[in-house]
């Protein structure tokens, strides 16, 4: 069968018009064909290292290895990239490829190891732990946040029976993996640093995915096209990575995150993932919820996070839940005449539009600019009024994430 692999950019490489040609000069496979699971016998405990200095976590459901990109004098584009198959979870799961500064004292990673906890947040959201910076703890900033689709791959069909489940009619066959490729130059400071990159997806699974994860660094052939020194500071992540809640306290109270500027900044930037997830047919994963975003009291983002092209990503989604409607529809016949009759259509799971993302996507940031900024202390406020709380095994939750970036 034909290969058609997902791919989505986003955001052009930061890098002047002018440069139209650049070196690849880093080119780094930080984990090939990696299977991510929930496997107690075969990950005991809640972190173990392996040969390679692979560290894994959560019995398997989150890999972490050491990278460094090169400094470069030039203005440079990085970007990571992610292919996934099912190994035989047929679910749609969130996923997240995030770095941890090597030199944080405190992160999942220390209290994987029992050595240094999450800090304790105020009382009014304190089981919510890790989801923003208090003392030498800053939660991990993403780089590429993705939804696995329905059993891509494992559950591509090999056989005439299995065929039977390639829908709809204009469907041509489904693929043996979903690929997405970020760019992720804004965060290029942090990953010239010695870092951990992180590979999270929330499966209970003990088959979960096989995934490959590439970075690669670009740098402008143009002489005098210089690097812009720029900075940046991780906010919020509200991702249940490991020792954590999911995270439904906007359906309660707005998040307050207070953060500090060394110096006066220039081209401020936010940038801000958001996805919601779970509650079933009528929960924050199938109900539209707007956020407004403020920051020193001033509105600067209102938007809701909202997918309607679910449907285009069938070919990637097998194993998904498919169900009949019958409606009336006009249809021309085989003499050509015009008629008008009760039909069948088959739709799937995978089809319905959803909170910030579609089975088989990835979820882009948005970016919000905020021109310059004072040195000292500022406050970023996220707000999601409708926000549905979470209630038995309608787990409502939202993962957002945010970091800024200045000059």
């Amino acid at each position: 069968m034909k290969h058609v692999t997902l791919l989505v950019i986003v955001a052009a490489c930061a890098i002047s018009a002018q440069a139209a040609t650049f070196d690849t000069i880093y080119n780094y496979r930080v984990f090939s064909d990696r299977v991510v699971n929930f496997d107690e016998s075969a990950h005991p405990g809640s972190i173990a290292q392996e040969a390679d200095g692979t560290l894994v976590i959560g019995n398997g459901r989150i890999v972490l290895r050491k990278v460094c990109l090169p400094k470069t004098r030039r203005a440079a584009c990085a970007t990571v990239s992610v292919r996934l198959r099912s190994n035989g979870d047929r679910w749609d799961k969130a996923g997240s490829v995030f770095i941890i500064p090597c030199k944080q004292a405190v992160s999942m990673i220390s209290v994987a190891r029992g050595t240094v906890p999450y800090p304790t947040p105020p009382s009014v959201r304190s089981k919510f732990r890790g989801i923003d910076s208090a003392g030498d703890y800053a939660p991990a900033i993403e780089l590429l946040r993705f939804m696995t689709p329905f059993g891509v791959g494992f559950y591509t069909p090999r056989d005439s029976v299995s065929r039977e489940r390639v829908q709809p009619v204009w469907l041509d066959g489904y693929e043996d993996f979903v690929e997405w490729r970020q760019d992720v130059t804004d965060r290029l400071p942090m990953l010239q640093d010695s870092c951990w990159l992180g590979l999270a997806i929330d499966t209970w699974t003990s088959e979960g995915y096989e995934t490959s994860v590439m970075l690669t660094l670009e740098e402008s052939r143009v002489k005098g096209d210089k690097a812009t020194k720029s900075h940046v500071l991780p906010l919020v992540n509200t991702l249940a990575y490991y020792g954590q809640e999911y995270c439904d306290l906007f359906a309660h109270q707005p998040l307050d995150v207070t953060f500090r500027l060394p110096d006066a900044a220039r081209r401020a930037m936010i940038y801000y993932v958001a996805s919601g997830h779970g509650g079933h047919s009528g929960g924050d994963e199938f109900t539209p919820c707007e956020h407004v975003i403020s920051v020193d009291g001033k509105e600067v983002s209102r938007y809701t996070p909202w997918r309607t092209d679910c449907y285009t990503f069938r070919r990637f989604n097998p194993s998904t839940g498919v169900w009949l409607r019958e409606r009336e529809a006009a249809y021309i016949t085989e003499q050509g005449t015009r008629g008008v009759g009760r039909i069948k259509e088959t739709i799937a799971s995978s089809d319905l539009s959803r909170s910030g993302w579609c089975p088989g996507s990835d979820v882009p940031p948005l970016r919000i600019p905020l021109g310059e900024l004072s040195a000292g202390e500022h406050t970023l406020r996220i707000a999601v009024p409708t926000a549905q709380p979470a209630d038995g095994d309608r787990l409502n939750h939202w993962l957002v994430s945010a970091w800024i970036v200045w000059e």
